[in-house]
């Protein structure tokens, strides 16, 4: 019956990665098990003394072309797929002398690893696209009523432990779970293989993400919503599964910033401090290219509400916190430099509910530490864009290229040239422009971010919002746009804070009108060939 547990009398083994399966093998030959392998996993069981049958014995048939073709016969697959609870199946088996195979342990050729490999041929990689792996697998687990499937060697403990304590059998709840995983390895497996071969495409056909669950969180972004966090999977291939700048370069693997981070302390993150901290690493990586320099990003809700460079972390720290110390208050803050014990004090005399940095000072550590509830991250990986970018639609996404700040090819628009000083300041303001929710302004001077504008749905409500938080601080600076100006009103408005330059992109009929009113206005304005919406 299907919920009853089965006794296990034969075994196939066939695995590419032979860790743990001499020892594995040799655990169920003790228990009386029959062995049937194939190739080098037979010659490994027999030269460790494992009794072992070799598969073209049982086939009647010799490995071919090269090994491409040995599992791939009824005397396998009908031992592996036949329904024990079916007479007319049985009594196929018997009248083609068939042996039901009841656990299959294989593991797939190293796909993945190869095509990761920059000295891989193309040859070399189809040749690790398995067949009889997957086969197998895939046998087995749908039949899983009657056959047990192993497809990791983390599960070789549990199987034969299973085996010994219950007099060879497997139970239909163990068949199941191994059916379950069997069948995400074969997902991720074919997945793999698809980006691969659409990996010259900018946006495949079909489009398919694998997502691994971390976590369940306590909740989602309100209580009365479930929430879990989920990374991508990483695949070495360079396909739309990983998580790297540019996704036809194979040779990089990496995943998440945040799943290589550390947790010192602190409560669990939570959905919402999640999106902050991907917001706050993405931002502070805008400026890890300025040697020298310390910066800290201070995000609330998604967007920044204090930035600013600095010669130390402490100083960077107190310059973000002084651009608007009262949107800071329960944000998260990122550092792009390691934190000492007098940065740690500095944080500590605000509420934050997360601080990341690359490193910590013991000193840092324990200082944090007297804060219980604080989650202090540390974040060894930068952030790293993957190829896509994604906004969830009822049953559907809607999918771009991820957005990258630009500083080159920018033009003056009028007669007013910006200092050297300003231009500082419109790249300072642009980077972090880019990560503000439109319609956004920023103004900053000196490498601090002093106002702030974003979410309008009027550019000149954003450029009032930015003014009155600049509070009369940024005579002389820099202010940008992430979008270009339709009307005067909008340079005009940013134009009360005493900024002498500003940036936006061109684009609007009127783009003549609004240079003119900057000249009128003694500003300079820079055009730059790409806007940064972000809704």
């Amino acid at each position: 019956m299907r919920n009853e547990p089965i006794a296990v009398r034969r075994a196939l083994i066939s695995v590419y990665d032979k860790v743990g399966v001499v020892d594995f093998a040799r655990g169920l030959s003790k228990l009386d098990i029959a062995i049937i392998s194939s190739g080098g996993t037979a010659r490994a069981l027999r030269d460790a003394g494992v009794p072992v049958t070799e598969v073209e014995s049982v086939t009647g048939a010799p490995e071919m072309l090269g090994g491409r073709v040995k599992t791939l016969h009824p005397n396998i697959h009908g031992g592996i797929l036949a329904l024990r609870s079916s007479p007319d199946h049985m009594a196929e088996l018997a009248a083609h002398s068939i042996d039901p195979i009841d656990l299959v342990v294989t593991n797939l050729y190293p796909f993945h690893d190869v095509a990761s490999r920059a000295e891989s041929s193309e040859d070399e990689i189809i040749e690790m696209i398995d067949v009889g792996g997957p086969t197998m697998i895939r046998a087995a687990a749908k039949n899983y009523s009657d056959v047990c499937v192993v497809t990791d060697s983390a599960e070789y403990p549990e199987i034969l432990a299973e085996l010994e304590e219950n007099n060879t059998t497997i139970s239909y709840a163990t068949r199941k779970d191994c059916a379950l995983r069997a069948f995400d390895v074969t997902l991720r497996y074919e997945v793999g293989i698809s980006a691969w071969m659409h990996r010259d495409e900018d946006f495949p056909d079909p489009l398919v993400w694998v997502l691994d669950r971390d976590s369940t969180l306590r909740y989602g972004e309100n209580p009365h919503q479930a929430g879990a966090l989920y990374f991508d999977a990483v695949s070495p291939t360079g396909s739309q599964l990983q998580s790297a700048p540019d996704l036809a370069d194979s040779k990089a693997q990496v995943t998440s910033w945040l799943k290589q981070a550390t947790r010192h302390g602190g409560k669990e993150l939570s959905f919402n401090n999640i999106w902050d901290a991907e917001a706050a690493w993405r931002l502070v990586g805008e400026f890890a290219e300025n040697l020298g320099d310390a910066a800290v990003v201070i995000v609330k809700h998604a967007i920044p509400c204090g930035v600013a460079l600095a010669d130390s972390p402490q100083a960077a720290y107190e310059r973000a916190l002084a651009g608007d110390p009262t949107s800071a208050f329960g944000g998260v803050i990122a550092f792009n430099t390691p934190l000492d014990e007098a940065t740690a004090k500095a944080v500590n005399k605000t509420f934050f509910e997360v601080v990341i940095a690359p490193g910590f000072t013991d000193a840092a550590l324990r200082e944090f530490g007297t804060k219980e509830n604080l989650r202090v991250l540390e974040a060894p990986q930068k952030w790293i864009a993957g190829k896509w970018d994604a906004k969830r639609l009822a049953r559907g996404f809607i999918v771009q290229n991820m957005d990258n700040v630009s500083v080159e090819d920018w033009e003056v628009a009028g007669i007013v040239t910006p200092t050297d000083a300003q231009w500082q300041d419109l790249q300072f303001a642009w980077r972090i422009c880019a990560h503000v929710r439109s319609n956004a302004i920023v103004i900053a001077k000196d490498g601090q971010a002093l106002g702030i504008g974003s979410g309008q749905q009027s550019r000149v409500d954003a450029a009032d919002i930015a003014v009155t938080k600049a509070d009369g601080r940024a005579a002389g600076g820099g202010a940008a746009s992430d979008a270009f100006f339709p009307f005067a009103d909008g340079l005009e408005a940013i134009a009360k804070a005493g900024v002498g330059a500003v940036v936006a992109p061109r684009g609007s009929k009127r783009d003549s009108e609004v240079a003119q009113a900057a000249d009128g206005l003694g500003i300079a304005l820079v055009w730059t060939k790409e806007r940064h919406f972000r809704h």
